[in-house]
């Protein structure tokens, strides 16, 4: 056992470009666990320039000097988000604070059709049962009343970093975007000579997080809009609060489209009941998530869906354990990171070779 699993190790390792690899991966991912709050303005940052990259370029393309055209794009993105926020997000948050004024009166609801159940199926639900339960319902709706009200005091706390975040990152991603090759020289400079696999993985890895940030955007806002105008249509309550809401579950593959399902549903079914309505609401909801998963996804992401859905969803599980929203964000190319690794391993005919002559 000893003796295959030095073999294996002077197979894959044996090779300095491959030990690098190694060595750098785990020096990134120590850096992150340990100092991943204090960074997190740069990694935004840094998402942000990824994401305006693409226009900066083709600007710079039509003749326009890169620090004329980041200043534009990123005026232009900032103009955007300052839209949005005066726009949507006081609907929703409107919408959010009915709903939750209202959510009392739902579960009361609730609890009426679910002490009819006993007389319904006299055989299979007995009245205790339903106290019980309706018991351990309470009990769990109240700890989660004082866990979101004890969140909302903790987090005003942080407004006045996210006041020194809303000046600092606009001010990053512009120098990210305006001195691009400064930078990736610099960190060239500061990567081992050994480096084959690294510029391999690397050159890889950078095309696909460009391309998987913005297709992920364009994804939220094409589910968002369409969910928003399809609930409108339909006179759900709540229509733009649940639209944002089935927008914001495609950051998590598989598991979002199902949690947010639920209060989709519950709304539906306070507001129709199991009439035609209800029926209709749920067939075009259906019809929403499949378009995405079967043609907005393979469109936006071909390298992505070569993955087994059982590998992302245990990439949300891992990544989103160990760095929250991020790391379920990044899930995927995450994923595909360790897949590249794992493949430029595997075909290390270097590696291959000193094992073999030793």
């Amino acid at each position: 056992m000893i003796s295959v699993f030095g073999r294996w190790y002077r197979r894959k390792f044996s090779d300095p470009d491959a030990a690098m690899l190694l060595i750098l991966i785990l020096i990134t991912t120590a850096a992150l666990l340990l100092w991943g709050e204090l960074i997190m303005p740069v990694l935004v940052a840094a998402i942000v320039a990824y994401l305006l990259d693409w226009p900066v370029t083709h600007l710079v393309r039509f003749g326009v000097s890169r620090a004329i055209a980041c200043g534009i794009v990123l005026m232009g993105f900032i103009t955007l988000v300052i839209f949005m926020l005066i726009g949507l997000v006081p609907i929703v948050t409107r919408q959010s604070i009915n709903l939750i004024q209202e959510t009392p009166l739902i579960w009361q609801k609730a609890q009426d059709w679910i002490l009819t159940l006993p007389e319904k199926y006299p055989d299979y639900v007995q009245v205790y049962q339903i106290h019980q339960m309706m018991e351990g319902l309470n009990d769990k709706l109240v700890g989660v009343g004082e866990t979101l009200i004890s969140a909302s005091f903790s987090n005003i706390a942080n407004v006045a970093a996210l006041l020194v975040y809303a000046v600092l990152v606009p001010l990053m991603v512009f120098f990210m975007l305006k001195d691009k090759m400064y930078f990736l020289e610099s960190i060239s400079n500061l990567l081992p000579k050994e480096r084959r696999l690294i510029t391999q993985v690397g050159h890889e890895m950078n095309s696909q997080i460009a391309n998987y940030i913005r297709g992920k955007v364009i994804e939220i806002v094409i589910v968002s809009l369409v969910s928003c105008v399809t609930f409108a249509f339909m006179d759900l309550r709540y229509a733009i609060l649940l639209g944002v809401l089935v927008g914001i579950s495609v950051l998590i593959p598989y598991i979002g489209a199902a949690v947010v399902t639920i209060p989709v549903a519950i709304v539906a079914l306070f507001q129709w009941g199991l009439t035609p309505d209800f029926w209709y609401l749920f067939i075009a909801y259906s019809i929403i998530q499949a378009l995405d998963g079967n043609l907005l996804v393979p469109l936006l992401f071909s390298e992505a869906v070569s993955l087994h859905p059982l590998y992302i969803i245990i990439a949300v599980l891992v990544f989103g354990g160990l760095w929250g929203f991020w790391g379920v964000f990044f899930a995927i190319p995450l994923a595909t990171l360790v897949k590249a690794v794992i493949t430029a391993w595997s075909s290390n005919p270097e590696g291959l070779t000193v094992a073999e002559s030793k």
